[in-house]
């Protein structure tokens, strides 16, 4: 089992060093600079022509650490087909805003209809072919679950929907959504144990900590939507396979209360034309706020770990 988590996690964290400074210096030639939006923070002007896209990277470490073990490990494959189907969506909007020079990307219907359909295919395929019933664990009660039904599929696109979208929310400081998702996908190894999938959590493991290698600030590359939705449908799809969805709200905290003060403050603005937040997502208000960057980094991880060993404490 040792063999399984750690040699994925090596190799990937290898490939991540050993490629990235090649990596970094293609995408610098290729001028896929990051578009800093004017309504940021000002402090994150300097951060203009930052290398994007370097979620490739982190798909890249993850695919090379796990390859050789899908053979054996075969339900590890529907958790990177979602990873990169997410990712591929996050890749085309990145493109669009990089290369072809259109600041919003892929129009919000086209966004969400990517994801929609990534969502409902991985959800058939878990009520249909997974081998799995409908049942979820429930956090604290000793090893109760909650059998949704009929309610299978719709409950797990919106869930689904969620953790992406929050994950993706989450991208917005450096390394704050590596590194959150890192302590999250420890998380998972423990939760995982003594099953078929420490293989691909073991390597994402290593992927993102290569990646934070160059992505800690001040960051010399940012993942993109590539890399935020890509981590979000790993997380999802790992909960799910695992049967722990309904442990999304402790270990994915941040991931949460990202999109939802995304959602309180266009909501509360639209009826009041005033806002909750000094900015949205909830990272920028304490930015604003006074916190320097590291410290919103550091805080926000840090409360992903308590939580994260909280839920573990009710596994």
């Amino acid at each position: 089992m040792n063999f399984s988590i750690a040699v994925p996690a090596l190799a990937a964290f290898a490939f991540s060093l050993v490629t990235g400074p090649a990596m970094l210096n293609f995408l610098h030639r290729l001028k896929f600079g990051q578009y800093i939006r004017e309504e940021g923070p000002k402090s994150h002007q300097k951060k203009s022509g930052t290398p994007t896209m370097g979620g490739v990277l982190i798909l890249a470490a993850l695919l090379v650490g796990t390859i050789f073990f899908i053979p054996s490990y075969p339900r590890v494959l529907p958790i990177l087909l979602v990873t990169f189907g997410f990712g591929l969506i996050g890749f085309l909007d990145d493109y669009i805003k990089v290369v072809k020079k259109r600041n919003l990307g892929l129009t919000p219907a086209q966004k969400m209809g990517g994801q929609l359909l990534v969502a409902v295919l991985f959800s058939v395929y878990m009520l249909r072919f997974s081998g799995l019933d409908t049942c979820l664990r429930i956090p604290f009660t000793d090893g109760m679950r909650l059998d949704l039904g009929i309610f299978y599929v719709p409950a797990a696109i919106f869930i689904m929907l969620g953790t992406v979208n929050g994950a993706n929310f989450t991208d917005g400081l450096d390394g704050l959504a590596s590194s959150v998702t890192a302590v999250i996908t420890v998380f998972l190894l423990a939760a995982a144990s003594g099953t078929d999938l420490n293989p691909v959590i073991g390597a994402m493991l290593g992927a993102l900590l290569g990646f934070l290698w160059f992505n800690t600030h001040p960051a010399r590359v940012f993942m993109g939507d590539t890399g935020s939705l890509a981590l979000g449908g790993f997380v999802v799809s790992t909960a799910f396979v695992l049967q722990i969805p309904l442990y999304l709200p402790f270990i994915a905290f941040i991931y949460f209360v990202e999109v939802l003060s995304v959602i309180i403050q266009v909501s509360y603005y639209k009826r009041t034309k005033k806002r909750v937040f000094k900015m949205a997502p909830i990272h920028h208000h304490f930015e604003l706020s006074g916190w320097p960057e590291t410290k919103v980094v550091s805080i926000f991880t840090i409360v992903t770990a308590v939580l994260c060993l909280a839920a573990l404490a009710a596994y």
